[in-house]
């Protein structure tokens, strides 16, 4: 099926773009001047995006992309990495790009990764904490922490190593090799490859899918992957989640009503599943 797609701008910001359409978002790195690396304010602006991501029930699945037909993302701004973290405005050495991580892990919505050319050091392992990663034919994929003086040991390793084990994974920091989009298909480290002139449409495609799926569903198989990797973080997030099917239930309704009616509740008639 065919699709014209009208983007419409939600809100203005310096270093990215944020998108609109028919229930999509698109968070786009916009600083291909600098292959669409990061310094702190873009990621600052990509967490808000995020957040509104969250808030807005009218968003079902997030797209995160870079400007341009040549770079996905190439990690850290080196040109404003100081001692201890990347330099912002207010001179503050930070690493906020965890926290955006966090939270592509932490929202309850898809996040697929719209690969258009090199994903690079942090851009790298941004596309690896997305739920889905479409690339384009032209893609480049490589780690690049040991060349510059950094790594990346958390889901930049363990999360890497559940993809495409610890061998290859190994490789791709050890050695900061370059890998292609039909590499990366190979060892399992994307879904699918595709042409830069098909790539949108492509992923607006998989878009479509997901938003005729049931998003509760949807919402719980995000949890209980994650949950096997984020430790206590990650099995809170699922216990709340189950939290909020048992308030949509009518077991749990009967005891809220109860309090508020100063009597005794009533569970006996509520069915014991087995």
């Amino acid at each position: 099926m065919n699709y014209t797609i009208d983007w419409i701008l939600i809100k203005k910001y310096k270093d990215i773009l944020f998108f609109f359409w028919e229930g999509i978002a698109k968070i786009e790195i916009n600083r291909p001047k600098c292959h669409n690396a990061f310094r702190v304010e873009t990621v600052k602006e990509m967490i808000d995006a995020i957040n509104i991501c969250k808030d807005k029930k009218d968003i079902d699945v997030i797209i995160i992309t870079g400007s341009g037909n040549k770079s996905f993302c190439s990690g850290g701004d080196q040109t404003t990495r100081g001692l201890g973290g990347y330099l912002g405005k207010d001179g503050i050495p930070r690493l906020n790009i965890l926290d955006f991580y966090k939270k592509i892990r932490e929202i309850p919505k898809p996040v697929i990764a719209m690969v258009n050319g090199f994903a690079v050091g942090g851009g790298h392992v941004l596309h690896v904490v997305c739920d889905l990663t479409i690339a384009s034919d032209n893609a480049i994929f490589s780690q690049v922490g040991p060349k510059v003086g950094s790594f990346d040991g958390g889901f930049g390793c363990s999360y890497l190593a559940r993809h495409i084990g610890q061998k290859k994974t190994r490789e791709m920091w050890f050695l900061c090799k370059k890998y292609t989009a039909k590499e990366a298909l190979k060892m399992g480290l994307i879904n699918k490859v595709v042409s830069i002139e098909k790539l949108e449409k492509k992923t607006i495609k998989w878009c479509k899918i997901i938003q005729k799926r049931s998003p509760m569903s949807l919402r719980m198989i995000k949890r209980c992957l994650n949950a096997e990797l984020d430790g206590q973080h990650g099995l809170m997030q699922l216990a709340g989640d189950a939290t909020l099917m048992f308030y949509l239930m009518e077991e749990s309704q009967e005891g809220k009503k109860a309090f508020l009616e100063k009597r005794d509740p009533n569970f006996k008639k509520f069915t014991k599943f087995l």
